[in-house]
């Protein structure tokens, strides 16, 4: 009769782990670069909305004929208002979170000249809301990964 031994030798073992080693060390530094591009879309969506409720209000102000745009942008924690900061006339319906770590809008200066701050990939991308022309902006190029928010 033959004795079968039901485990694994060692250099099946070692093997297994040398294996693991490699695919974390491909694995970990793309996990790393897809969080940033997971961060860089969001900033590129938070930019998009912005910008359509900066249009969406001027629209309905030209109805009621106010040919301006809003004179600025709030610095609530958690939602964009019209210049009189009033909650009768957000922006946006669903806020945006404020805070000053990535991923992140937070703002500098004090109401009304404002800039806005998106942090990504260690970056502060600031923005500016020029209310002549409702324009929400990226106020100079900082950083190669601030570009990547705006077209």
């Amino acid at each position: 009769m033959r004795n079968y031994n039901k485990a694994f030798t060692m250099i099946e073992l070692v093997f297994v782990i040398v294996v693991l080693g490699i695919l974390s060390a491909i694995a970990i530094p793309k996990f790393a670069a897809t969080r940033t591009d997971a961060q860089i879309s969001k900033g590129r969506a938070d930019i998009s909305s912005i910008r359509s409720a900066i249009v969406t209000e001027r629209q309905a102000r030209l109805i009621k004929g106010e040919p301006n745009f809003i004179n600025s942008l709030s610095s609530s924690t958690t939602t964009l208002f019209d210049g009189n900061g009033t909650t009768g006339n957000e922006l946006l319906m669903y806020g945006i979170k404020a805070a000053t770590t990535d991923g992140h809008w937070s703002t500098t200066g004090s109401f009304p000249f404002l800039n806005y701050v998106y942090k990504v990939g260690g970056s502060s991308c600031n923005f500016t809301y020029a209310p002549a022309s409702g324009t929400f902006n990226l106020a100079a190029s900082q950083d190669a990964i601030c570009d990547n928010l705006v077209d």
